[in-house]
């Protein structure tokens, strides 16, 4: 028994370690080959980063929900999709924040959140009764068809300034080699996406039977952290470099997408939809939904997103998980958690952001009368 235990182990390791690297390795390919293609069209670093940079890096996320609903594993399916959302904007962001804090642009706190915001309360509607199902689903994918059709539309209509400069390195990227090479670094990408996300996904049931903990915990911690890990890194890294506009464009773009692109086409592949859990209906789902709005008041405040409101965020997210684990392993501190969450931490966190949100506004109104 001792034997065929560690065999197991040793194999579903393997299984999280390879289907990881294969997810982030052609999560890196995807976007680098979509990203030279975007940039020779001449979009814009913020649409590029709603767009092109946001679906590539949710590509794993992609990837690992339609083989789970195929694989009969819903709870991984969409605790993934909710899991990744939650970890996009309070780790992702938090952690970029705190790295170097970032500016937001206007049209993000004007239209892209209230519509990330949007999508995440049609996602809760949709999954009151138990189940996404295909209809929904289809409908959920028609809507990232025509969301990204208005930014590119948006963005031919307004222009980026920096497409002359780059004009130069686009002239260069029509060349047919260039072409097939970027075409190449996509269809490399999808290919490791599609068997990584095999392995990950088998790995990590294995690890929910193996833990005795529920395939639904497990979704919305391991693998939606593990699939976010693109993510992570490309908004990490465009913060150390100064693009502010990809670093934040990437984690709302990435949310709406995984809503409608991501949970739209799992629920339509599969002939059920997805099932969705109790569980995650009545917590999971509106966590994601207050972290959404959360997002407005943060971003509106002087358009920028500060090191302390980062930190704060990076906390809440370490406390989501933390809750998680209690519940799952009905630890006897559970109850005390609770209410120190639900007693101080949000009452004080509520508190702090309307202050602040309150200011910013007064500070506006006394600046529109200078």
């Amino acid at each position: 028994m001792e034997s065929q235990s560690g065999t197991f182990t040793a194999l579903t390791s393997f299984q999280l370690i390879a289907g990881l690297a294969l997810l982030v390795g052609g999560a890196d390919a995807l976007v680098r080959g979509a990203s030279r293609l975007a940039v020779a069209v001449g979009l814009s670093p913020l649409v590029i980063g709603l767009t092109v940079v946001a679906y590539g890096t949710s590509a794993p996320e992609m990837a690992v929900s339609i083989q789970s609903s195929l694989s009969n594993s819903p709870d991984i399916a969409y605790g993934n999709v909710v899991g990744s959302n939650i970890f996009n904007v309070l780790f992702i962001l938090g952690v970029s924040a705190v790295v170097a804090p970032l500016v937001v642009a206007e049209q993000l706190v004007r239209l892209d959140v209230p519509i990330m915001i949007g999508t995440s309360l049609v996602c809760m509607g949709m999954s009151l009764d138990g189940r996404v199902s295909p209809g929904e689903g289809i409908a959920l994918a028609a809507g990232i068809v025509l969301y990204s059709a208005w930014l590119l539309r948006r963005s031919r209509t307004k222009p980026a300034l920096d497409v002359d400069q780059s004009r130069e390195d686009v002239s260069k990227s029509k060349s047919r080699r260039r072409w097939v090479a970027n075409a190449l670094w996509i269809a490399g990408g999808l290919a490791a996406l599609v068997f990584g996300s095999r392995l990950f996904v088998s790995g990590s049931i294995a690890v929910a039977r193996y833990v005795g903990l529920s395939e639904l915990v497990i979704g919305l911690t391991l693998v939606a952290a593990g699939t976010s890990l693109p993510e992570l890194a490309t908004s990490v890294v465009a913060s150390i470099k100064g693009e502010r506009d990809i670093a934040v464009g990437n984690v709302v773009g990435s949310n709406i997408f995984n809503i409608l692109a991501v949970l739209g086409l799992s629920a339509a592949v599969s002939q059920s939809g997805v099932v969705v859990a109790r569980a995650a209906v009545l917590f999971d789902t509106p966590v994601m939904v207050a972290v959404a709005f959360a997002c407005l008041p943060v971003f509106f405040t002087g358009y920028e997103i500060a090191r302390w409101e980062g930190m704060v965020f990076v906390g809440y997210y370490g406390a989501y998980t933390a809750y998680l684990i209690l519940h799952a392993s009905s630890h006897p501190s559970l109850p005390w958690f609770q209410d120190a969450l639900v007693l101080f931490a949000l009452p004080l966190t509520v508190l702090t952001l309307g202050l602040v949100t309150l200011r910013a506004i007064r500070s506006g109104k006394r600046r529109q009368r200078l």
